[in-house]
């Protein structure tokens, strides 16, 4: 298939893509390079567009045969969706509808979106199942939801097969060292407290010390950026026609704050300095995945299924750059 991948040179978007052409596919990437890179995606693939550009959208539609699209392109940080939710409804609604009418002027019947578990919001339960009520509780999941919604009404309406993938937290690097995260700011736990084994940091701040967690801090479902490519790979491939399924990406297991701090430490052998804060507005407490029904219809199993093993592919990767 030829696939226009939006979003494609940023973190999760370029390892999608080097799995999608290692598989024979075609890929065109979109992306505006407001925090994707280059360098992380081969030239010949690249147009550098952004979704509001919408002349410039729809020439990649009438130019070029595109099968499929994959949908990363957004604006992905929780905190600044809180400060500035206009940047987040335009980014992550506005501009992702202008994406959504192209595919269905040109008969595009595959789609898959980058989701999150963020649409989840506090769980009753856990782990997380697809079928648990959505309640996000700050912009950046209700941006994200409101375009699921959208996604449903369209498969109805236009037949469109399209699949939305709510990950928990993306983590780690190539095996070789030969791509990884690479934000500015950066925002991710893993990396920012490595920045810290490296001395680019002077410490690392945990937000809430006082959640009804047995260490007091956040719990998270860290799943390897090389699995979640590969469930955007299966979603595409295997993706049921005419209609919109979702399936939550994690490993099931869940690990805190804290512990990710002490296997960072265990992994890099530097010690970690600490300042303990107050809670972050946004920040639900605890989510795990379950991705049973990931691996029941699409095949999918996790090969990181250990924090410290994501852990070593991250460092490997940031102290090659060091």
């Amino acid at each position: 298939m030829r696939i226009l991948v939006t979003g494609g040179a940023g973190y999760i978007g370029s390892f999608t893509v080097r799995r999608l052409a290692a598989r024979g596919h075609t890929v065109l990437v979109y992306d505006n390079l407001s925090v994707g890179h280059a360098w992380a995606v081969p030239e010949e693939s690249l147009v550098v567009g952004d979704l509001g550009d919408h002349g410039r959208l729809e020439q990649q539609f009438t130019s070029k045969r595109i099968d499929a699209v994959i949908h990363f392109a957004a604006s992905a940080s929780v905190g600044e969706s809180v400060a500035d939710p206009a940047k987040y409804y335009r980014n992550n609604l506005q501009n992702s509808m202008a994406l959504l009418e192209c595919v269905r002027r040109h008969g595009i019947t595959r789609f898959v979106f980058s989701s999150t578990c963020a649409v989840y919001g506090e769980p009753d339960r856990l782990p997380l199942t697809e079928d648990h009520p959505r309640r996000p509780v700050n912009p950046y999941g209700h941006t994200k939801l409101a375009f699921e919604t959208m996604l449903s009404d369209y498969s109805a309406a236009y037949g469109l097969g399209c699949t939305a993938l709510r990950y928990f937290n993306a983590a780690g690097a190539a095996v070789d060292g030969s791509l990884g995260e690479d934000h500015d700011p950066e925002t991710h736990l893993i990396p920012l407290v490595l920045q810290v084994a490296l001395g680019r940091r002077s410490h690392i701040d945990i937000f809430g010390t006082d959640y009804g967690t047995p260490d007091g801090s956040c719990i998270r479902d860290y799943v390897h950026v090389e699995d979640l490519a590969e469930a955007h790979v299966l979603a595409l491939e295997l993706q049921p026609a005419r209609k919109k399924v979702e399936y939550n990406v994690g490993t099931g297991t869940g690990n805190s704050v804290r512990e990710v701090i002490r296997t960072c430490e265990e992994v890099s052998g530097q010690a970690i300095a600490v300042r303990e804060g107050a809670r972050r507005a946004g920040d639900p407490p605890l989510l795990v995945a379950s991705s049973a029904k990931l691996a029941a219809e699409l095949g999918w199993s996790p090969q990181f299924p250990e924090l410290r093993s994501i852990v070593q592919t991250a460092w490997r990767w940031h102290r090659s750059r060091a």
